[in-house]
């Protein structure tokens, strides 16, 4: 499968420009259409074409890689802010391994093995190579659904400054550039080069309200809805969706007789807060005037984050003889992020006493009284704080040293690679303005205290506090400043600094290995009648840590979220590996070519215990113009630190006990196997209280398992100069996946399995041997889950002369998604989410790329297809009550968005680019964010490269 790319300007030999000499998917050399499993290679000429410095954005267009990972996906993400992994086949970016020039990469997230994409400036990349399938028999664990290798440019001669640009042309902001250096030299007579580079790249922010098309829509309840199965849909979309019970002004929200909302202008004077038109829930509305004084989500989203990014480095190679070169390669990248959310906010949980506080109108104070409000509740987003805005500087280093070359073992040539790599990732993150919510209880419990007549918090004024009056403030009660609540920034200075706090995490992820490999050159004793025997053979030793280290106020859990306790983890494992290919026929009649692959690699993980993996290929030709390839293998994800070592944190969960009577007829095998447990059939459960539970990373996971299979053909024919068919069946299906299962799940599966109570999860629940009531919940991660996906991928290229008019060079990606589908628990088949035809996950996606090149000039023509997309499951399993007829629209329509890009080199030392994304503003409904698709609408690119 090849993502054919022409290189613009020039001429190129056929057979020669179609099949590039990829280094993915094997580690025995070959040409890309030789290739068992089917791999996809794009060109540094295609990645100029994007105007972005986001790559995996860009493979998400050109490849079988998911957009959910981009730097948009992440945009409202913790720890992997500005992060941009590759997410193969859309069964998450954990099970697609990413390399830089075939060796492994430091990930860019805690906890995790995902590599950061936006680490590796676009302008270095010589190509991508992307083997699908599972491979980690060649590469090792998360190789599931294939590898994804960036190999950069290396040996450069000369100076070269690279400067790029994209500005939106209908929105605010959403722009991005970049200014890139690269700088080489070979020394030492042309025995070495030493090649450095650096630069520079920006990201401009963009906020949610910024985009006019997303109008805050929302869903409500359709007010002609006459019941279930009526024909109608039972809610609707529409736009201006908000909440008028709170606001960045506050909004009391009385109950009694006058249960009359109020709100507030800046200064505090008090007005009756506007009512919705419609309902969606008990909060929200939507509000098809507008409401000036309602909250909107959009209003405090981000939809990209600041990015700021500078890196350098260097590669460098010397050879001491014909067989033995050293090389080496660093690189450091600094990234600033800055994120934007919504404020902190208190909603229902806020009790304003009316007959005391002296900052409330008194006319609204009368009213209330009157009507019998003594204390009334209040929501308010206290923005005068600030948004709960996010800094994140992330440091990525990463070495890489060896020495390769070859040397004769009797009449054997043996090439060798040795090789040592480290990488750190260190990840500060400081979240501005959270909330200490016991000090803003104490803040807002404001009294005029008599000795000064000034407004101060009742816990300053003694003679202010009832008997057994307790300070509600977690730390620095004496320090309390009365808050003004009534308005926008009417607190005080010194109020704000005591109800809030500047919090900081602090991660560290590493990444040491050391290895060797050998390829083998058979020619001269192991010979098939196809050619010499292929053999490569190697090891590899790689630990993996990661940390994350929380501040004294994150770890107490006196802020607005659940204490955070620090985390610490890793794992070390061990590998070999072999890889054989047999070259069995070659030129005969009815086989033309004939070659089985075969790979084995052994693991001997710290944690997860051992695995073994394998794959077995072969590509048959019985003429010169059809290949037939086909792979079958099994593949493996290791448990990651976070889901292995994550601390255990208590905490507390309202639990529905499945064994209480009430509960008994809610599955089929629950009162035979709650009976078994010894829990009688008459047993009422304690509801009142909320259950002990105690989740977190599991250390006897075992590691995923996957089973691939891939079977395509190749269609080369040679009446057709440089034109190519390929077309590949892919299925994948993963067992033992790992899965986050929360309390109610444990306790709910302990009873509802066929044959008997499940041990697995009834050993994770204490229950009191008197009462039956449930007392303990353990939780976290399991292997339990299973995936299933099938698939079809097709490319037809063809690249043909016009004589004195050039040439044009086209490609058409073709791909149907025919299954996926998500099994929560692999024990309960008949239990599953289908996920094809999904918005995120439409069936039926291509593009087509036209190139015309004539001298220097290169024009091309982009036009991408996503087939119409269900909002929710087009086929549920019984049970499901998700149908697209539940709401309405249900579906998005089909998009076709068209890119448009020209390069021109003025001379071998000038040339210049420029292009239009989405020619025709193609933009989605405002109701979906899925990263899909183009949201941010027309925007134009250019770039230029001088070299000296």
């Amino acid at each position: 499968m090849n993502a054919f790319a022409a290189e613009e300007g020039e001429d190129a030999e056929a057979e020669e420009q179609n099949e590039k000499i990829v280094i993915t998917g094997s580690r025995i050399p070959r040409k890309e259409l030789s290739q068992p499993s089917p791999v996809v290679t794009i060109d540094s000429a295609e990645i100029k074409k994007f105007g972005t410095t986001d790559l995996a954005s860009m493979l998400s267009e050109l490849a079988p890689v998911a957009a959910t990972d981009t730097l948009q996906g992440n945009s409202g993400s913790n720890a992997s802010a500005g992060v941009s992994s590759a997410n193969l086949r859309n069964l998450g970016p954990e099970r697609s391994l990413t390399l830089i020039n075939g060796k492994r990469h430091v990930a860019g997230q805690p906890g995790t093995a995902q590599v950061d994409l936006s680490t590796i400036p676009a302008s270095l990349v010589e190509r991508v190579e992307i083997s699908t399938g599972g491979q980690s028999a060649i590469y090792g664990s998360d190789a599931v659904t294939g590898v994804v290798n960036v190999v950069l440019k290396e040996d450069f001669e000369g100076f070269e400054v690279n400067m790029s640009g994209s500005k939106s042309m209908e929105s605010v902001g959403a722009g991005n550039g970049t200014i890139n250096i690269l700088a080489g030299a070979d020394y030492a007579d042309g025995k070495g080069n030493v090649t450095f580079f650096a630069g520079r790249e920006y990201v401009e922010e963009v906020m949610s309200r910024d985009l006019q098309h997303l109008e805050n829509y929302g869903t409500i309840i359709n007010p002609a809805d006459g019941g279930e199965e009526d024909g109608i849909p039972d809610l609707l979309t529409v736009p201006f969706v908000g909440s008028e019970m709170i606001n960045r002004w506050g909004v009391l929200n009385p109950f009694g007789p006058d249960s009359a909302r109020w709100t507030f202008q800046d200064d505090g004077t008090p007005f009756l807060q506007q009512t919705r038109n419609e309902t969606n829930s008990f909060a929200f509305g939507d509000f098809p005037g507008g409401c000036p004084t309602c909250f909107f989500t959009e209003d405090y989203e981000n939809f990209l984050p600041s990015v700021q990014k500078m890196h350098v480095g260097s590669t460098t190679n010397y050879s001491f003889n014909d067989n033995v070169q050293f090389y080496g390669e660093f690189k450091y990248v600094r990234s600033e992020i800055e994120q934007q959310f919504q404020p902190s906010f208190r909603f229902g949980n806020i009790s304003i006493n009316v007959v005391d506080n002296p900052f409330l109108d008194g006319g609204l104070r009368a009213t209330l009284l009157a009507n019998g409000q003594s204390t009334v509740s209040m929501a308010k987003f206290f923005d005068e704080l600030g948004n709960r805005s996010a800094d994140n500087l992330r440091e990525t280093f990463r070495v890489v040293t060896g020495v390769k070359g070859f040397f004769e073992l009797g009449d054997t040539e043996v090439d060798y690679d040795f090789y040592y790599v480290n990488g750190r990732t260190n990840n500060r993150r400081r979240t501005l303005n959270d909330l200490i919510p016991d000090n803003l209880v104490a803040a807002l419990d404001a009294v005029i205290d008599p000795a000064t007549g000034q407004a101060a918090c009742r816990s300053q004024v003694p003679s202010a506090q009832g008997t057994g009056y307790v300070d509600p403030a977690a730390i620095n009660g004496s320090q309390c400043v009365a808050y003004n609540p009534f308005g926008f920034r009417a607190a005080s200075t010194e109020a704000m600094d005591f109800v809030s706090a500047d919090v900081t995490r602090e991660d560290e992820i590493g990444q040491e290995y050391y290895g060797v490999q050998f390829v083998f050159d058979t020619a001269e004793f192991a010979n098939l009648q196809g050619g010499p025997i292929g053999i490569a053979l190697g090891f590899e030793e790689r630990e993996e840590f990661s940390e994350t280290i929380t501040d004294s106020l994150t770890k107490s859990g006196i802020l607005a979220n659940a204490a955070t306790p620090d985390e610490f983890g890793s794992y070390d494992v061990s590998e070999s590996f072999v890889e054989l290919q047999f070259p069995i026929l070659e030129g005969l009649t009815g086989a033309h070519e004939l070659t089985l692959d075969a790979a084995y690699r052994a693991a001997d993980y710290s944690g997860a215990g051992n695995a073994d993996t394998w794959k077995v290929g072969v590509l048959y030709a019985p003429i010169e113009d059809i290949r037939i390839r086909g792979t079958v293998g099994e593949a493996i994800r290791a448990p990651n630190i976070s889901e292995a070592f994550s601390p255990q944190s208590p905490g507390f969960a309202r639990v529905s006990d499945p064994c209480d009577a009430d509960n008994l007829g809610n599955d089929p095998d629950r009162a035979d196997n709650c009976a078994a447990l010894g829990i009688p059939a008459t047993f009422q459960a304690n509801d009142n209280v909320s259950v002990n539970t105690i989740s977190g990373g599991n250390p006897d996971l075992t590691s995923e398992v996957s089973d691939s299979t891939t079977f395509g053909i190749v269609w080369t024919p040679t009446f057709l100069e440089d034109f190519s068919v390929t077309i590949d069946k892919y299925e994948i299906d993963i067992e033992d996946a790992i899965l986050s299962v929360a309390a109610q799940t444990v306790a709910n599966n302990c009873v509802d399995s066929t044959g008997g109570p499940d041990a697995n999860f009834c050993g994770q629940i204490d229950r009191d041997p008197t009462t039956f009531d449930i007392t303990l919940v353990r939780s976290g991660f399991i292997n339990a889950s299973a995936i299933r996906s099938e698939g079809i991928e097709a490319n037809v290229n063809y690249r043909f002369d016009l004589g004195e008019m050039g040439s044009i060079a086209s490609n058409l990606y073709l791909s149907k998604l025919e299954l996926l589908e998500f099994f929560e628990f692999q024990n309960l088949p008949e239990e599953s989410d289908l996920d094809q035809g999904e918005v995120g996950t439409p069936e039926y996606q291509a593009r087509l790329n036209l190139v015309w090149s004539l001298d220097d000039l290169s024009v091309s023509w982009t036009s991408r297809f996503v087939d119409r997309s269900a909002r929710y499951n087009v086929s549920p399993p019984p049970g499901d009550t998700s149908e697209p007829e539940d709401i309405s629209p249900s579906y998005i329509g089909s998009v076709t968005t068209h890119d448009i890009s020209a390069s021109y080199d003025f001379s071998s030392d000038v040339s210049v680019y420029a292009g239009i994304r989405n020619v025709g503003n193609k933009l989605p409904p405002g109701w979906t964010r899925s990263t899909i698709y183009d949201s941010i609408g027309r925007r134009f690119f250019a770039g230029a490269t001088f070299r000296f």
